[in-house]
């Protein structure tokens, strides 16, 4: 892991055409401007970690659950005709 020291207005760059500037500085928060092409993904920790704890939950659903779930809904939501 890179540790750097960067201060309000200061920027660092990552790979080609990724920018991450340092917006503002409080107490215990950072404000982050990044900038980079539409290509590149961008996404907080945490939720990335959910996605993947979704996505582990959702492979261990077997077909059996999803039916059984599928019959508890109704035929039509209501007020819909």
């Amino acid at each position: 892991m890179l540790i750097m020291w960067r201060r309000e207005g200061q920027s660092l760059f990552v790979g080609e055409g990724v920018e991450i500037e340092v917006l503002d500085v409080r107490s215990n928060r950072v404000k982050l401007g990044i900038a980079a092409p539409k290509t590149v993904s961008i996404v907080r920790g945490e939720a990335r970690i959910t996605r993947e704890e979704n996505f582990v939950a959702a492979l261990s659903t077997g077909p059996g659950v999803i039916e059984a779930l599928l019959k508890r809904l109704p035929a039509r939501p209501p007020g819909v005709k």
